[in-house]
């Protein structure tokens, strides 16, 4: 087995310097909320015409589900993305969710439950990438320093080949990315969510405002 770091920023770099800015391929980028868009977003969409996939059936309860769908509508209002960034809500289906993490429940955050999580979340990603003719698909999930994103990565890398759609490589914390999402989601007043969305993540969860 092979113990070589990716450099994934690399990887981004590669794609995004050999593009032509006149004609800005498509790309399915699967948002987890809008704090974690928000960076993704400025980067990006100098280079992409985005379509933003929130497809979270992780998310509860359904009040939350929808405050996170709506803040990322407002994000891309206010960043003034509107007439070039698209925004595609999935089905809310907590059932899916519920029956993968059926035995995983009690397993700390960052283990096995949240892997077929990421699982379930790119592939109807690259279901959709597939079925819109896009040129790449892949997540905003990678921003988060609680996030795995080589495990991301060679999710992505699977589903490429089995959809035969571009992934994206991506390490959107890296360049201070996450470090932009917190001064992003200042400057908006985004609510960011103290729980990644799960209920066996959740803890003390804050009111919504």
């Amino acid at each position: 087995m092979t113990t070589e770091k990716i450099n994934y920023q690399r990887l981004t770099d590669e794609v995004t310097e050999k593009i032509d800015k006149g004609a800005k391929p498509s790309l399915l980028l699967h948002a987890c909320c809008a704090p974690c868009s928000s960076y993704v977003l400025e980067y990006l969409s100098e280079y992409f015409n985005i379509t933003l996939f929130f497809y979270n059936p992780n998310i509860a309860p359904e009040e939350e589900y929808r405050f996170r769908a709506d803040e990322l509508r407002r994000l891309v209002s206010e960043m003034g993305l509107s007439e070039s960034v698209c925004v595609l809500e999935g089905n809310y289906d907590p059932e899916r969710f519920e029956a993968l993490a059926k035995g995983l429940e009690t397993l700390r955050e960052g283990g096995a439950r949240c892997e077929r999580c990421f699982r379930l979340r790119l592939s109807e990603a690259a279901i959709a990438a597939k079925s819109g003719g896009f040129d790449y698909f892949t997540t905003t999930l990678s921003i988060s320093p609680h996030k795995n994103a080589a495990l991301l990565n060679s999710i992505g890398k699977e589903l490429s080949d089995q959809y035969s759609v571009p992934y994206l490589f991506s390490d959107f914390k890296k360049k201070n990315g996450y470090k932009r999402s917190c001064e992003l989601s200042e400057q908006f007043s985004l609510y960011r969510q103290n729980y990644c969305g799960c209920i066996y993540s959740r803890g003390g969860v804050r009111e919504l405002p």
